[in-house]
């Protein structure tokens, strides 16, 4: 395991899993890498991206139940 990557049966915070993410853009953008690494680091990248995804879309949908408990209906805001 990478020293980077949480232990097995932990989730990352997002802001973990998005560093991670930037260092394997880096990593991947050497041309160094060797070609097997740089298939295993995309995988990885591809779990984190789906992972980071996810955690956005629930924040988001909290975002719309705190808008509408407060509100007294819930409605989709965009958040900026």
């Amino acid at each position: 395991m990478n020293s980077e990557t949480p232990a097995a049966g932990t989730e990352p915070s997002f802001e973990d899993a998005y560093r991670r993410l930037e260092a394997i853009a880096r990593k991947l953008e050497e041309p160094a890498t060797p070609l097997e690494e740089s298939f295993r680091l995309f995988d990885e990248g591809q779990q984190l991206l789906r992972y980071c995804e996810r955690l956005l879309d629930q924040a988001e949908r909290r975002i719309q139940v705190i808008v509408g408990e407060s509100s007294g209906e819930v409605r989709e805001e965009t958040i900026a």
